[in-house]
Parts: structure tokens; sequence; C-alpha cells
């Protein structure tokens, strides 16, 4: 089942494996994917001599991880292919205390601070490129609290599970029967959601003080090259971020790299943090600045994790996230019919009718990819006219099943409590409010800035993009801005990357000129 490059690279990250793992799998002898899963288990198992096969006669499909014979909390409902592989690969390396998705001393400690019995189910699917993320972050929780067990259900192979809870949107996260999170996260924020909803015997020490030379809020392209190039002029670094890779992680396929013709958000992600690892840079993930203050020209940040961290030199590389309608119901039913990410989401609306809101390019590439599962796809575009790519205006024409509707404002996302059944939208010439019935509602109206925590420092504009000068510069002295953060036009990878380099370079000048601590 699988390639035999692919066999070599298993064996090769299998290779420093000190314990005995055994794949214990429950199977029924009529289930449709029993073949699949232990063809791929024996193929995994293959390329070491640390891992053996227990097959067992039972209902369902699942398979288990069991450490030098004891159970490790983590179950899957699921063949892990596709994006979970790499779930499956990490599950056995973070047993063994190999991996660098391993939380630092401190989460550790609040993840072993969680006391309560506590059982998590990810709804999940293979196609979903936010899932492997939650899953692994929920699997690191389980293996390191007892108390903690952790459940991955493929919704497509267990679909009546799914139904009964009304799965619309993965991951969708469930802690003691109660839903706990949907869509994407990171290990830190989910921590945070346990912590909350269960609490915690976790008592914080005060943290010592961290000073760095340069401090880079964000992972994306723009904060990995703006750490990459401090650090290569010999600046004390740290990058702070929820996760390196930042929203590129998302993208499923990447053609427009110079150099590079094709890569993966996934890939991408990895090769970022490979280039962050050969130099001496403090990588905190897994965390967000959520406070900045300016005293004589320190900045002074405060994370999630209540650390504090000083530094005469802040890049800003924070990126953008979804945008919101802000409208009544959408709130209400993200994970029940509203969602943002065709990949993860779109294959629950097979022979289903869903509604796009929004025309530019990532509108209409929403509603190409729905095309081919949704028996009717609508695209909602407040302008007279749709402001996609001409190419992708062209491809449109040619589905019959994608109809364009211009001059909509929409008004309202409406359901039954339970699930979306209808949009709300006002014809813009005409005023005429119109109801459509639909399954789902996806949301592609561009992003806004993740500007928030440090809009009372620096200057932005009235969509919270951070004002720079073509040198990255903000009018704050020693703070610089870069991506899509910032009010630089075209937000592609290539100009996020240059734009770090050019903010690091920036800050390195700065310093040559005593700078970067200006009133």
């Amino acid at each position: 089942m699988l390639e035999q490059s692919i066999k070599t690279q298993v064996t090769d990250l299998f290779a420093s494996l000190k314990n005995q793992y055994i794949f214990q799998i429950k199977v029924a002898s009529s289930h449709p994917n029993r073949e699949e899963l232990i063809s791929l288990l024996t193929d995994v198992a293959s390329c070491t001599d640390k891992v053996n096969l227990d097959v067992q006669e039972e209902s369902g499909l699942s398979f288990s991880i069991l450490k030098n014979n004891k159970n490790t909390n983590v179950t899957f409902k699921a063949v892990p292919n596709g994006h979970e592989f790499t779930t499956l690969l990490l599950a056995v390396l973070n047993l063994d205390g190999i991996g660098k998705n391993l939380p630092d001393e401190m989460l550790t400690k609040r993840i072993q601070g969680i006391s309560q019995k506590i059982e998590i189910k990810s709804f999940i699917s293979l196609s979903c490129t936010n899932c492997p993320d939650v899953v692994q972050a929920l699997n690191i929780m389980a293996f390191l609290n007892k108390n903690i067990s952790h459940e991955i259900i493929d919704g497509a192979i267990n679909q009546q599970e799914a139904d009964e809870l009304n799965i619309q949107a993965v991951p969708s996260v469930y802690a003691n029967g109660k839903q706990l999170h949907v869509g994407r996260s990171s290990l830190g924020e989910l921590l945070g959601k346990i912590e909350e909803e269960f609490g915690s015997d976790y008592n914080p020490q005060a943290q010592e003080n961290k000073e760095y030379d340069v401090i880079v809020a964000g992972g994306g392209p723009a904060g990995v090259s703006a750490a990459i190039y401090s650090a290569r002029k010999g600046f004390s670094v740290a990058i702070v971020a929820e996760k390196i890779g930042g929203q590129v992680t998302e993208t499923v396929s990447i053609e427009n790299m110079i150099s590079i013709p094709k890569t993966t958000g996934s890939e991408l992600s990895g090769n970022l943090m490979k280039h962050l690892n050969d130099y001496p840079i403090d990588i905190l993930d897994n965390r967000m600045v959520e406070n900045l203050e300016v005293v004589d020209g320190v900045k002074i940040l405060t994370t999630s994790l209540n650390e504090t961290l000083t530094t005469p030199a802040l890049i800003i590389a924070t990126g953008a996230s979804w945008r919101k309608l802000n409208i009544p119901g959408e709130s209400d039913y993200i994970g029940a019919g509203v969602a943002f990410c065709t990949h993860c989401d779109g294959p629950f609306y097979k022979g289903k009718k869903v509604v796009v809101i929004g025309g530019g390019n990532s509108g209409l590439e929403a509603a190409i990819d729905l095309s081919a599962i949704a028996t009717e796809v609508q695209v909602l575009e407040f302008m007279n006219e749709v402001k996609g790519d001409q190419v992708l205006q062209d491809k449109i024409k040619e589905l019959s099943n994608v109809s364009i509707t211009p001059n909509a404002e929409t008004l309202s996302i409406d359901g039954d409590g339970n699930k979306v059944t209808s949009l709300t939208y006002k014809d813009r010439e005409s005023g005429k409010v119109e109801i459509v019935s639909t399954d789902g509602v996806f949301v592609q109206i561009g992003l806004t800035a993740n500007s928030k925590v440090f809009a009372d420092t620096v200057k932005t504009n009235r969509i919270g993009e951070i004002e720079i000068d073509a040198h990255c510069r903000t009018n704050q002295a020693g703070i610089y801005a870069a991506g899509d953060v910032s009010v630089v036009p075209y937000k592609q990878i290539v100009i996020a990357m240059g734009e770090g380099s050019k903010a690091a370079l920036s800050a390195f000048d700065d310093k040559i000129k005593g700078l970067l601590l200006a009133n």
C-alpha cells in the first residue's frame, strides 16, 4: 500500500525508537475498510522491529497504540491515510519522546495539571487540512496525562455517529459529550479551553523575564523569514507563534513559489520549521502575544502563557484570519452549516445545496471545489460583478450547477436551532429581500489583519492593517510589520517572505544607527 520511497522515510524516522509498540486492531471481518487498515499498518510496522500488529475480531473498526504492552489512551476509528498519515507516525514518535511538536516544560506541566477524567472525541475528515494539528495536539495531551483519553473518528467511516451529533464541520472536538471546539486550533488554545471547562491543579510559578535582541510575533512565511534574517545578523531571536507555518498550513496546493513548481501548505510549513532549526532561534510556539507595552523604548510583551519577554526590536508578522460577516446566525451555526474551509468541510455537503458568500478568487475557487460535491452552488457577491480572476470566471461558466447572484447583501443566516436551513439577503438594486433555502454557507470574503493586540501602539488603517514605510517601519521606533498584517499590497507567500527579510534588515540598520529605542 505504501510506496517504497515512503517506507524508506518511515524506516529512517523510526530508526531511533527505544520502546516496543503494538498496533492493536479491532475490526469486523466484514468491514469494508478492514483490508485497507490492516495493509496500511502492516506496511508501517514493516519499517521497524519496534512495532508489531495484533488483529482482533470485533465489531466496527478501530485501533490503538500500546507502548510496552500498556494502553496509551489514544484510539483511531479511522484509516489514517491522507493528511492523517503524519498523525500516525507522530503518535509513535511522540510516545517515544521524539518530535519537535512536543510541548515545552511549561505546557507539559499545564497538561499534567488536569485532574478530571476527560474523554475527548475528535471528528475529522482525511481531506481536512486543519484536522492534523488539532488531532496531534490532543494526542499529546492524552500521552502526557492519564486522565485524558482521545478518540479520533473519521466521519466518512463512522457516518451514523457523526450524524447523531449533526457534525457538519471538521475538526469537531467533544469533551465528555459536550462540544468543545470546531475548526483550526493549536495545543495552547485547546488546552486553555479544557482548563476553562474542567479546571486545573496547575499553579504557575513566577516567570523569569526573557530578553532578546529581536522578537518576532507570528510564525508564517513573513515571521520565519524575519527570524532567520535576524539570526543571521547575529541577533538573539525569539519567534512567538501559535504554530510555525501560520495560515499557510491550510493551503492544499501552492504553485506560485518561484523555483518550486508545486508544493503543499503542510510541506512548506515543515520546511519553514526545518530552516528555523538551522539557527539558534528560540521557537515559542503554542502561544500568542496578548499584550504589548513600550517603556522608554523597550518593548515588553506578555504571552498567552503569562510569560514576559522584552526586546528593543519587535517585528509584527501575525498575518491575517478569515473575515466574518458579523451578521445574525453566523456565529451560532459555525460547525453546523457555517464554514470557512471547503477542503475541510466540503465533503459534508455531498448531494446538498450550498451558498458561497464572496465573488473574489477565494469565493470562486470555493464554488468550483464545491460544484463537484454539492448539487447546487449559489455565489452571492456584494458588488455588481464578481472580482475573481477571469480564468476562474470562465471555469464557473462551464459548471451547470453553479450560479452567481450579484448585488447581494447578506442579512442573516437562519436555522432550526441545530443546523442551517436558509439564508436571507437583500438585492442592493431593487431592495427586495430574498430567502434562499440552503444546507450550508461558506464565507469567503477575504482576510482581516491580526493586529488587535498592537493597535494601541502602532498606527493601523480602517481595516486594521498596520501602516508601514518602504522599510517595514511603523510609526513607533523599533517596531516593524511584515506580511499580511501590514498594508503591503498583494497578500502572497513570496511577498510575505521578502517583507519579513526587509523588516529584519531594517532592524539591523536601525540598531547600527542607534534608532531602536528612539522616542
